[in-house]
């Protein structure tokens, strides 16, 4: 068959014996497949995360099932859409191990339509000739064309597969219609920490993963589920580098002794430091150095040091802090700690919260990044912020009761003979627009609340504001 495609059954036997502990020694020395691929759950019991996909009698449950799937009715194709690592080969796998079942796998980057065809005529064959039910997975599907997508289209209308087709990208925009109709949409949702820890927990212990060779210190195995970012197969990697070089280490201090055959090998954060090149961040989301990092942000913007806050932001970021989080004390800074002395700096901050939510990571740093250096190197006022503190203060001590008649609302019937409105003077048919006349409640005549001062933008108000007030105040 095309090198394109691949048999589950073949490639699971060949895992199964290299697992681990496993054989003569000269088997247990020889190449062995990634941690990743061993450690594929074999059932939907073991995947990890996806739990609102997965519950009794869910579609993929139910499809799982072998021939009990078209007994119930179940979807004979499926979308699974959702970000890398997130578990959408794993699924195809589990649900392949089915009985009676052959599982192809073909890639979206490399096949084409006369791949797609080779595969239908050979399920087709398989389905009458042997009651044998092909699983197609396709990885990348929208990569393919319409002419490819189309391609699938008989086999998938008159069973002759059982397609599982994977994307990154919405099946909305990048599958045709008429597959995406005859298909269940499945959407997975990123691992969490919790996920990624636990599954490094298993394959540490598991004997087809580590076998207890090793040890994770607490503080490596948080480094390693942070720079997963919610991938399983990063995370998975990365344990795996990071025991390959604990081994190694302890194999040059002591070796003679045969270090790690019976010995668990201790894997130290430095261990994972040097295995992925990238150093630990001391941050906790939920902890204080989320917040002394944030503190020192809010600082350095206000500051008006751009450099120092570019690297907070920076250090947020590699520590994956949510970037909505970010943006929101953008937003913040932009009106306390810049005001009125630039006022397009609360514009440019929440254009950036927008665009960060359309456009997602890691191209939403840059965005961040831009609004970092607008906040930073813009003239500050905290004018308004100081302005609206002080009206608070006086309104919960209870300054400030009552509306002048002159400016309640005299539209419904009787306001007039109450005196509402009576004496209010139109501020357009004023020279300049304004009126002179009182607006503040009688006990708060001539109380200044706003101060600007003469920095930036905000020194054209003050000029302004003095003028304004000597008018309405009829000074």
């Amino acid at each position: 068959m095309n090198d394109l495609f691949s048999m589950y059954a073949d490639e699971h036997d060949a895992d199964e014996h290299n697992g681990p502990g496993t054989g003569t020694g000269s088997e247990r020395n020889r190449p062995r497949s990634p941690l990743a691929v061993r450690m594929r759950p074999r059932t939907l019991d073991e995947v990890v995360g996806q739990q609102h996909l997965l519950g009794s009698g869910s579609p993929l449950r139910t499809l799982a099932g072998g021939e009990a799937a078209a007994r119930a009715g179940a979807p004979t194709s499926v979308i699974l859409w959702g970000p890398p690592g997130t578990g959408k080969t794993t699924l195809a796998h589990v649900i392949a191990r089915g009985p009676g079942r052959k599982f192809v796998e073909l890639s979206a980057i490399t096949a084409g339509v006369k791949d797609v065809r080779r595969v239908m005529d050979e399920a087709l064959a398989n389905r009458d000739l042997h009651r044998i039910t092909t699983v197609l997975f396709l990885d990348e599907i929208h990569r393919f064309n319409k002419a490819q997508q189309d391609a699938l289209l008989p086999g998938v209308e008159n069973g002759w597969v059982v397609l599982i087709a994977a994307t990154t990208e919405n099946p909305s925009f990048s599958v045709v219609s008429p597959l995406l109709s005859r298909s269940l949409l499945q959407t997975l949702r990123p691992l969490t920490e919790e996920d990624i820890s636990g599954l490094l927990r298993r394959a540490v212990s598991d004997p087809r993963g580590l076998a207890g060779e090793i040890e994770v210190d607490d503080e490596a195995l948080q480094h390693l589920v942070r720079l997963a970012a919610g991938d399983a197969r990063r995370g998975l990697t990365a344990l795996e580098a990071a025991a390959v070089v604990a081994r190694s280490e302890a194999a040059a201090s002591t070796p003679e002794e045969g270090v790690g055959e019976e010995t668990p090998v201790r894997v130290a954060l430095a261990h994972a430091e040097k295995a992925v090149d990238v150093a630990a961040l001391r941050y906790d989301r939920a902890g204080d150095q989320h917040y002394d990092v944030a503190s020192a942000f809010i600082k350095s913007l206000r500051g008006s040091d751009v450099d120092a806050a570019l690297h907070y932001l920076a250090r947020m970021l590699e520590s994956g802090e949510d970037p909505r989080f970010v943006a929101r004390r953008l937003m913040i800074s932009a009106a306390e700690d810049v005001g009125m002395a630039d006022p397009t700096a609360l514009q440019t901050a929440v254009a950036a919260a927008q665009a960060v939510q359309l456009v997602g990571m890691p191209e939403g740093r840059i965005i961040l990044a831009e609004a970092v250096v607008h906040i930073a190197t813009a003239p500050k006022s905290n004018a308004a912020y100081n302005g609206i503190n002080r009206a608070i203060a006086d309104v919960r001590a209870g300054r400030g009761q009552g509306i002048p008649a002159h400016l309640r609302d005299a539209h419904y019937p009787g306001a007039r003979q109450l005196g509402h409105g009576k004496g209010y003077v139109y501020s357009h048919d004023e020279p300049h627009g304004i009126a002179s006349q009182q607006y503040a409640p009688d006990d708060l005549v001539g109380t200044d609340y706003y101060l600007p001062t003469d920095r930036g933008a905000e020194r054209a108000v003050a000029a302004r504001l003095e003028k304004l007030r000597s008018i309405i105040r009829d000074r």
